[in-house]
């Protein structure tokens, strides 16, 4: 059964809208809007949430930039997430990379997109089979690009 779009607080849930369908009909498992672009604050809520669909979370990938460059490292649970910015990765996306390397794309519906948008594109992402539709507001908004990737090595 799809799980629809939460719209409460950034501090308790995340604002998520997840594709049941398996396989994923499109290149993301769903859509995320986050309150804000500080990855570090918005992360642990979607952690949670994401951690009974990958399992234990081992690294999340984005696109290098749409974020503000965030600490490499993420304290999380009992252990820690590494945080991996590539210019590789599609712009507007964002990646949860679990310890048994199963994964799933989440399309970022960026914070600042109008409230009623944001919703929509949740909802449509959690429709069965339907993948998330691109939001109307453009990914970055002046964040700053790293001129190295972020990764760590292992």
């Amino acid at each position: 059964m799809p799980s629809g779009p939460n719209t409460s607080s950034p501090k308790s849930e995340p604002r998520l809208g997840i594709n049941s369908a398996k396989p994923a009909t499109g290149p993301f498992d769903g859509a995320w809007w986050p309150a804000s672009r500080d990855l570090a604050t918005e992360l642990p809520a979607l952690l949670d949430a994401m951690t009974a669909r990958v399992g234990q979370i081992d690294r999340v990938t984005y696109h290098l930039a749409d974020w503000p460059v965030p600490d490499r490292r993420l304290p999380f649970g009992d252990g820690v997430v590494r945080l991996e910015g590539f210019r590789s990765q599609a712009a507007g996306s964002l990646t949860v990379i679990g310890w048994n390397r199963n994964r799933m794309t989440l399309r970022v519906v960026p914070p600042e997109t109008e409230p009623g948008t944001a919703k929509r594109t949740l909802a449509e992402a959690a429709a069965e089979g339907t993948p998330a539709p691109a939001p109307t507001t453009p990914p970055t908004g002046g964040v700053r690009e790293r001129s190295t990737p972020s990764a760590l090595p292992h």
